[in-house]
């Protein structure tokens, strides 16, 4: 093993709404079956890093949860495991973490307790399929300090001002970082996933904390590429950020595309949490098309173009179109949920409508009655 995973999983986001006021960026469900940080750990035990930390802060509970038991994600190995690390608050010490270096300063023992040569950083808020074994060979061909695995926006919908943009010679060596510029230089898209030696980023980490610097890319990775060799490693197959409610429901809705789906769900596998549900209940009066149904869920309704969670009821004539419906949802008698994210556990009472757009999706919070 060449490296041990650390796992960026603290942060809320407001720019998730209502999504996100329970729980994690990380914990939020996708596909109908995952929470989104299962990509993340799953990459790192198909890529045969058996010791990750997975860094907490906000909303712990529903993350906590999902990560009860390393075994799902193969972290059950003597010499390896699954460390749910959270901010130690104290009478000496009342320290939240106050930024991404500042998260793997609190829990340098983690790093010091290690032999591994290499760290790999990742966030928990992407869908994507990454063996971390080819961007730590690049980091090794290059006599590299630091890699940042980039995706190359260009030619596609996402804007590159929402995103870290870099800039490289032609040796791949970064010369410039702008951390969400209004107007990039650039179309480079850094993916928030990091090499770094072990020793190197101890070291960077007690020299810069000191100081009252807390951020991994403000304060370490851009003043660092004048005297440290920072390269990109480009990644070019499918990648997404939950950076909004609407990556939010275009990634959803990109499991329905066969040959997404295919790339994210064939092997190496997608490793989750198992919940021991019935299979679904498809009664007389169900129409299902271009689906993704999930265990427990019961259909009187018609559904089309729309990713169904586990345990959901959707009653006689109710219509649901382009919409995410999370677990224990019910949809009532003649509804009709078009472009619409109905969070769990709620409600919609019998003839009601929540109708959104493709580019506005209706969001429905956690427990609400319609």
């Amino acid at each position: 093993m060449k490296a041990v995973g650390i796992i960026l999983a603290g942060g809320n986001s407001d720019r998730l709404g209502d999504l996100c006021k329970e729980r994690a960026v990380a914990a939020v469900p996708v596909g109908g079956s995952y929470r989104a940080i299962d990509f993340a750990l799953s990459n790192m035990t198909n890529s045969g890093i058996n010791k990750v930390a997975v860094i907490t802060q906000y909303n712990l509970r529903s993350l906590q949860d999902h990560l009860s038991a390393s075994k799902w994600w193969d972290f059950g190995s003597k010499k390896g495991g699954l460390f749910i690390l959270s901010p130690f608050i104290g009478p000496n010490d009342d320290n939240w973490y106050r930024g991404t270096a500042d998260s793997i300063y609190q829990n340098i023992t983690y790093l010091k307790k290690s032999n591994e040569p290499y760290v790999v950083i990742t966030s928990g808020d992407a869908i994507y399929k990454m063996d971390f074994n080819d961007i730590i060979s690049f980091h090794e061909e290059k006599g590299a300090d630091i890699t940042i695995a980039y995706k190359d926006l260009a030619g596609t919908s996402k804007q590159p001002r929402r995103y870290g943009i870099m800039q490289m010679d032609e040796d791949g060596k970064v010369i410039d970082f702008e951390e969400k510029p209004e107007n990039p230089k650039a179309t480079t898209a850094s993916m928030g996933i990091y090499v770094i030696k072990r020793n190197l980023l101890i070291d960077l980490l007690e020299k810069t904390i000191p100081q009252g610097k807390y951020d991994l890319v403000k304060d370490i990775i851009k003043p660092g590429r004048n005297v440290l060799k920072v390269y990109g490693f480009e990644y070019k197959p499918y990648w997404v950020t939950l950076n909004s409610t609407k990556a939010y429901y275009d990634a959803n809705m990109k499991f329905l595309n066969k040959d997404i789906r295919n790339l994210l769900l064939k092997e190496p596998y997608i490793y989750t949490k198992p919940k021991d549900d019935p299979p679904v209940k498809y009664n007389a009066t169900a129409n299902v098309k271009n689906s993704l149904i999930s265990g427990g869920t019961i259909i009187d309704g018609t559904i089309e173009n729309s990713v169904v969670f586990r345990k959901v009821v959707v009653q006689q004539e109710a219509v649901v179109e382009n919409s995410i419906i999370l677990e224990s949802t019910v949809v009532g008698k003649g509804c009709t949920i078009k472009y619409a994210i109905l969070d769990k556990e709620v409600v919609i009472s019998d003839g009601k409508s929540v109708i959104g757009t493709p580019d506005e999706p209706a969001v429905v919070a956690k427990g609400s009655v319609i």
